[in-house]
């Protein structure tokens, strides 16, 4: 007798659903994506507990009729792909035809859809056809879903809590909404709303809507394009950090996608923004040819698999740095300090209405831009940042021998004696670690450097990049090194500590050696070093010309570790202090 059958329908349907529905959000995402597919503008989605005893979607777009309907809950039907070819130009969100038969396998569903004439009436326990018959001609589709897992105890004994279940499909449909601002969204729990957009097309509204006027106020706009994709969305300001990569939402032809190259792109542009364990706020919507994209590797969609990912990477890390090299990025410190009381809706839309005013300001600016920067040769250097140049510091004193103050007609400044040197420091020494004719200096006793067995033979391998810095290094005995002469630019009176730094950052990083990283970490472990430290007292005349360097460098914002350098208490936020204004 044969030992290989071939597995009943129902049950594959419940294998599938392991793969499929995982949690509560699982469901909420392949209804949405159905409604999206539909071509619905007002999206509704109800929870009881969190989705758990139950999750309602209720939309308006194109519907089903009777055939239709009950073709989509059996396994791979879908009206998304046709042939073979169709793989390739995916333009939908869904198009496998698995979730529907594998949700309505584990679950109670109640399906009620209309095209628009004599609308059709479902109800499927298990998997299996309960109910079929004629109701209402609403347009648009409400399916109803319960009894999660009732007949597969074991997923339902890991479906978390009511609160954890929740979260994450709140979190999941803030991220769709801003995929689909042109859409409406609501979402409710236990008849408590929770999320409601207005579906004005508006992503920065969206961004306003979903998050709140603290951080859509502190959002910058970016938008490129090269031969292959389209950028456009908005990026925070450095001060507005999170502790996870939650908040960068990566958007690819309508879908939300989590894909570590580009979350890796994102970070890097913010590199030196702001510090290694915090993560910026972006909403980035990428347009592509579907060919360049494979989005067939996971039954959940969620990743994708990009064709030419190196121009990609290098359009998003210019566009954010260009956005944030041009914009001002002194941080309030009233803003940062204080927990700002409710704000009138009157007021927010007279904020939004102002930054939505500025949009076709800010195109124009980009684009001239774009052109000078074309002009422009890679090697020359681009000024940025004339804002800060045009503030005119004078600094009046010195706080804890730490905070240099500064004032001008529009306030007072406070600037981190460290942070802010440790910025010139390391622009220094990039540009020196770029050029190309390297000056050194001969040591009249060259410093000798002894290491280990192991280390000396990796150094051995590697020695040429120690010359190509200008360093002059000969073998000298058992595992030691003889450094003749280094590059200038090292700071007097620790050359010997520099050397050590410059050498065990080789070491450390052989595997996949990136150049450019490597002069990176050079640059900023030796600008600390040769910083002035928190409470050192510096003469006014230093402080005057370390303002003057700081104002000079791409970016004076951040120290290299993503620290701020300068923030600002503006003359309202002083007279409001000391209770001068009222208002």
């Amino acid at each position: 007798m044969s030992k290989i059958r071939v597995m009943d329908e129902t049950l594959a349907n419940k294998i599938a659903a392991g793969e499929v529905v995982e949690k509560c959000s699982s469901i909420v995402k392949e209804l949405t994506e159905n409604s999206i597919d539909a071509g619905a503008k007002v999206v509704m989605i109800h929870l009881q507990e969190g989705g758990i005893k139950g999750i309602s979607v209720i939309d308006d777009g194109s519907g089903m009729d009777n055939e239709d309907a009950l073709l989509a809950f059996q396994r791979h039907a879908t009206s998304k792909l046709y042939k073979d070819d169709d793989l390739f130009f995916i333009d939908t969100l869904g198009f496998r035809g698995e979730a529907l038969p594998s949700i309505a396998s584990v679950s109670h569903v109640i399906l009620k859809t209309s095209t628009g004439n004599v609308g059709t009436y479902l109800e499927i326990e298990g998997g299996k056809l309960k109910t079929n018959e004629s109701a209402d001609a609403r347009k648009g589709t409400i399916i109803e879903i319960d009894h999660l897992f009732y007949n597969t105890p074991a997923r339902l004994k890991y479906l978390k809590s009511e609160q954890s279940e929740l979260a994450s499909c709140v979190s999941f449909l803030e991220k769709f909404a801003l995929a689909h601002p042109e859409v409406s969204f609501t979402l409710t729990n236990d008849n408590r709303t929770l999320l409601k957009t207005s579906g004005s097309n508006n992503l920065h509204k969206t961004i306003h809507e979903i998050y709140g006027l603290q951080i859509s106020s502190k959002m910058i706009e970016v938008k490129n394009s090269n031969d292959d994709f389209d950028c456009y969305g908005y990026i925070c300001k450095p001060e507005i950090l999170k502790s996870n990569r939650n908040h960068m939402i990566v958007i690819v032809n309508g879908r939300v996608i989590k894909n570590y190259e580009i979350l890796k792109a994102i970070n890097d542009a913010y590199y030196t923004y702001k510090p290694d364990t915090k993560y910026p706020v972006v909403v980035l919507k990428i347009e592509t040819d579907p060919t360049l994209i494979d989005v067939n590797i996971h039954p959940t969609k969620q990743d994708i698999k990009i064709n030419k990912m190196r121009e990609l990477y290098e359009l998003i890390t210019t566009t954010i740095k260009d956005a944030l090299y041009q914009n001002l990025l002194i941080p309030n410190a009233v803003e940062r300090m204080s927990n700002l009381n409710p704000i009138k809706q009157d007021i927010i839309n007279t904020v939004i209405k102002e930054q939505e005013e500025t949009y076709e300001k800010d195109e124009k600016i980009q684009a001239t831009f774009d052109f000078v920067k074309a002009e422009e040769s890679q090697e020359e250097n681009i000024t940025y940042n004339s804002e800060i140049k045009e503030l005119k510091l004078y600094p009046v004193g010195l706080a804890h021998g730490t905070y240099i103050i500064a004032e001008n007609e529009n306030g007072i400044y406070l600037i981190d004696q460290h942070a802010a040197q440790e910025r010139v420091n390391y622009e220094r020494n990039m540009k020196h670690l770029k050029e190309k004719k390297v000056t050194t200096t001969e040591l009249l006793f060259p410093i000798t450097i002894e290491l280990s067995n192991s280390e000396f033979e990796k150094l051995k391998e590697q020695k040429e990049i120690l010359q190509e810095m200008g360093f002059k290094l000969e073998e000298f005995g058992l595992n030691t090194y003889i450094i003749k002469s280094h590059p200038t630019w090292l700071l007097e009176g620790k050359e010997e500590e520099s050397i050590r730094k410059i050498i065990d950052l080789i070491l450390g990083g052989l595997d996949g050696f990136d150049r450019v990283k490597f002069n990176e970490s050079i640059a900023i472990t030796l600008a600390c070093k040769m910083s002035i430290k928190a409470n050192m007292h510096i003469s006014h005349t230093a402080q005057e010309e370390l303002l003057n360097e700081l104002c000079q460098c791409d970016n004076p914002y951040n120290c290299p570790h993503g620290r701020p350098t300068i923030i600002k208490f503006s003359i309202y936020d002083l007279e409001r202090m000391f209770k001068r204004a009222m208002n």
